[in-house]
């Protein structure tokens, strides 16, 4: 049973696989055809936090590939009512894939041991999967082959940037992050970038600018992320001076991009003049979860057909 928690459940070829079912899905969307590759299929959407685009662009897709969308909230009862093992044994009796935003890493990792279907990270605190492939899918599209190309994170080093990074190592892109002391990778996941993407080109500062040098795209998130509310007025404090600007993307690349998963907190670590800017990407990235996520089900689930053998 494959599950995917995290980007090192997959091969770079794997990935490569996706993003070829991807572009075969996208290209046929903007044609006109939802190709019914799940007909039957029950996804069900087990989500602990609010969301947006990833609990539209999942429920699209499944819908577009021919599938059927359960969304299950509190009522549930998941880690309440019953033992990890009876829920999870029972649910997934009922459906063919569970998409999980979970506020607890442990907790999506717990029910997966426990599931006979496939289990999808849709959000936790220590990952984003999901977000990290749209993401990478789109810069491929906008900025051309992704080996040796650079991604720059300014910011937290949290679960998107933890995504990206290793995103970036199964791709054979070189990541740069910069971010306060304390708030950049800790020596675990360090330790698991060079478990599972060795030949990863990791920069790690403190300097917003130094990242940015040789960035194909530049990339922020909100410094508060669900569930830091309290920390909200030190965080403003602390990584005000890793805020993306046009003075710092003027030290990018002259065709550098600019990426953002959203929402942003508009004024914070990003300005209007960029995220709204020629360079923002910010849109295509939103829609590509949409098309990205169709790929990771189609071939999650066994979908055949050109390029899915």
């Amino acid at each position: 049973m494959r599950h995917l928690i995290t980007l090192a459940d997959l091969s770079s070829a794997e990935i490569e696989r996706i993003f070829a079912i991807t572009e075969d899905l996208k290209a046929k969307y903007q044609e006109g055809l939802r190709e019914p590759l799940l007909p039957g299929r029950v996804m069900a959407l087990l989500f602990e936090k609010p969301s947006l685009r990833t609990r539209v662009s999942f429920e699209a897709g499944i819908i577009n590939l021919g599938g059927h969308s359960l969304f299950l909230g509190d009522d549930v009862g998941w880690g309440s009512r019953e033992s990890m093992a009876d829920f999870g044994r029972v649910l997934s009796q009922y459906v063919d894939v569970i998409v999980v935003r979970a506020k607890s890493h442990q907790k999506l990792v717990d029910l997966a041991q426990f599931c006979n279907c496939s289990v999808i990270n849709g959000l936790t605190d220590y990952d984003h999967p999901c977000q990290a492939l749209a993401d990478l899918y789109t810069l491929g599209e906008l900025a051309g082959p992704l080996a040796g190309q650079t991604l720059a994170f300014i910011g937290d080093g949290n679960n998107v940037a933890r995504s990206l990074a290793m995103g970036c190592g199964k791709t054979g892109m070189r990541f740069a992050l910069a971010a306060p002391k304390e708030y950049q990778f800790d020596a675990a996941y360090v330790a698991a970038l060079a478990r599972e993407v060795p030949d990863l080109d990791l920069v790690v500062t403190t300097n917003p600018r130094e990242a940015v040098r040789d960035a194909a795209a530049v990339y922020t998130d909100v410094w508060t992320s669900m569930g830091q509310e309290a920390e909200a007025d030190v965080r403003r404090r602390i990584f005000a001076p890793f805020q993306v600007n046009a003075k710092l993307m003027s030290h990018a690349p002259t065709d550098a991009l600019f990426m953002h998963c959203l929402p942003a907190h508009r004024g914070e670590e990003v300005t209007d003049e960029v995220i709204d800017g020629k360079a923002s990407i910010v849109v295509q990235q939103a829609a590509n979860r949409l098309h990205a996520q169709k790929g990771i089900l189609a071939w999650l689930l066994g979908a055949q057909g050109p390029g899915r053998e």
